[in-house]
């Protein structure tokens, strides 16, 4: 009992804070990794990076649109998760070559189908509609942070840990969502504006050398049409937007 309140507070916390929304995701990579190979149907050995970062995003969907009333998170999140790969797997009309949407989601003969639960846009067009943006976004993410090294994983395991230290890379986000120009420079040349992230913030560079690819992500987010993946961003300035403005 102890241990599922704890999901729920932290659930609730994240829904308020980003940093602690990636916290939660980077805590519970396993589970996500294990919910996309499930779905995938992997092989041993089978890259799954393109499945654990849409499943990752569909874990945070998931924090976003958690109540209890929907029963316990994790059962939520594996459906969110479950959802939105399957979303993936129908565009794309393969699955490391071919989808069939007639194969059981949980591996087992009998078992309920990727058929059986893919969204049925005719009478769901709305939903479907925004499914599809978001996966949109989510693969032009992907992509633009393939083109400069970065993965959501690879992010996720460098995001910061410490109170401390998520304060520090809180305010080097502040200092350069309040001056763009350092976002698309660092965007544009795959460098951050370490000279001017230090002299604005006071943050020592050891440590936003040491949080490189979470801040570039974040920089690529920022730069960008992501408004569905941008949404979330918003609740990290919530509590201190009127002393930027």
């Amino acid at each position: 009992m102890s241990e599922t309140n704890s999901i729920v507070d932290r659930v609730k916390e994240a829904k308020h804070d980003s940093l602690a929304a990636d916290d939660l995701i980077r805590d519970y990579l396993p589970f996500i990794r294990s919910e996309a190979a499930s779905v995938s149907q992997a092989a041993p050995g089978q890259s799954l990076d393109d499945e654990i970062s849409i499943a990752m995003l569909a874990f945070h969907e998931a924090i976003e649109g958690y109540d209890q009333a929907k029963g316990s998170f994790l059962g939520y999140a594996a459906r969110i998760i479950k959802n939105r790969l399957i979303d993936y797997f129908r565009r794309e009309k393969r699955h490391y070559g071919q989808v069939s949407l007639s194969t059981p989601v949980d591996g087992e003969e009998g078992a309920i189908s990727l058929e059986d639960v893919v969204p049925d846009d005719v009478r769901h067009e709305e939903v479907y509609d925004t499914r599809q943006a978001t996966k949109q976004e989510i693969e032009e993410l992907i992509a633009q942070l393939g083109r400069l090294g970065l993965s959501l994983t690879a992010i996720a395991d460098n995001a910061p840990k410490q109170a401390r230290t998520k304060a520090q890379v809180k305010q080097v986000l502040l200092y350069a969502k309040n001056h763009p120009v350092l976002i698309h420079e660092a965007v544009r040349t795959n460098k951050l504006p370490m000279t001017q992230l230090v002299g604005g913030t006071g943050v020592e560079k050891k440590t936003i050398e040491r949080h490189r690819k979470y801040l570039m992500a974040m920089f690529v987010i920022f730069s960008n049409g992501y408004e569905l993946i941008r949404g979330h961003l918003k609740q990290v300035f919530a509590r201190t937007e009127g002393a930027l403005a």
